[in-house]
């Protein structure tokens, strides 16, 4: 009888041991803010379709259909989408909606792009440097008055003469402060402006001003561009090798590009260049960019996110956006 009670004693001890145990062990969450996602529509042509309206879109992210929390065009003042489609401007109102935290409407987050241009320094931009610079400059001081711009500049390491800001002159004074010389670790430097980036809310790009061949760094590039793609910031490359010249660097340069919903040139001369940035500059021009708070989805991996026209009956719209990101895990 007492050898019974013995094991019944051991086995209420284990049960006991295991729920202190169940309770203890951490329990992993997937944490969804706020989706921001840019894209663009063009006709058959080429020709940017920037008139359309909240109603005229349809988001889905894994088939579930998205209800916008807000709707922007190029950097026109970002609207608010209320539940029946119907938009209002974003100003006043309370901060944040109800359940949705993070969205407020008197915040200049939705004002404007921050652009991150990543300015390759490396010995293989020695011939080209005065005329990069150059380029890079222009397009700085032709950037919409909405928009924010940091110069960061690489090759082995990253440096920051300019931060992000307003002030086109100290971004063009903090350019004209890099230095050509060293080896070219890319994928370094991109990985850590696109961490930068991240920290910043709204609407943002990164474009790289590079020759292509990377030396030196530790990351893989696909590692950098799942990081862009999870955290929805396009990444615009502008290649001053051909195409066909380097085709590992071409490849990654377009993959890239193509999974962030950005797009990738080869500009050997300074007029190509020129041409890369007035068409970048376009681009952030008719861009939509819209918001929504994820609807419940047990999808704890990719997430995939497709931008729909119904109406566009025979009309052949081309849509280009990121095709999806991966939600945070927390504990």
């Amino acid at each position: 009888m007492s050898k019974r009670v013995g094991i019944l004693s051991l086995v209420a001890v284990a049960a006991g041991a295991l729920l202190v145990w169940a309770q203890e062990r951490p329990t992993f969450r997937v944490k969804v803010d706020m989706v921001v996602l840019s894209f663009t529509v063009q006709d058959h042509k080429g020709k940017y379709v920037n008139e359309l309206k909240p109603a005229d879109f349809r988001i889905r992210e894994d088939g579930i259909v998205q209800k916008l929390a807000t709707f922007a065009i190029g950097n026109r003042p970002a609207l608010q989408v209320n539940e029946d489609g119907s938009t209002k401007p974003l100003i006043g109102g309370e901060s944040g909606s109800p359940g949705k935290p993070g969205l407020d409407p008197r915040a200049d987050a939705f004002i404007g792009t921050s652009v991150f241009v990543l300015f390759d320094t490396s010995n293989f931009m020695y011939r080209g440097f005065v005329y990069a610079e150059d380029a890079i400059a222009d397009f700085v001081r032709g950037l919409d008055r909405a928009d924010s711009v940091a110069i960061y500049t690489f090759s082995r390491n990253l440096s920051r003469p300019g931060p992000l800001s307003k002030d086109r002159g100290e971004a063009i004074t903090g350019l004209r402060k890099a230095v050509a010389g060293d080896d070219t670790a890319l994928y370094n430097g991109l990985l850590l402006t696109l961490r930068d980036a991240a920290k910043i809310p709204g609407r943002k790009v990164v474009i790289v001003f590079s020759n292509g061949p990377d030396n030196a760094s530790m990351v893989a590039p696909d590692d950098v561009r799942s990081v862009a793609e999870d955290e929805g910031i396009p990444i615009y490359v502008i290649s001053t090798n051909e195409v066909n010249k380097d085709p590992i660097s071409s490849g990654v340069f377009k993959r890239i590009t193509a999974r962030t919903g950005g797009k990738a040139y080869w500009a050997k001369t300074w007029q190509k260049q020129v041409e890369a940035f007035e068409s970048i500059r376009e681009d952030l021009g008719n861009s939509y960019t819209v918001t929504y708070y994820p609807q419940a989805n047990p999808n704890e991996g990719f997430r995939k996110i497709s931008v729909e026209i119904p109406a566009d009956t025979g009309k052949k719209y081309l849509v280009r956006n990121r095709p999806g990101y991966r939600p945070r895990s927390t504990f």
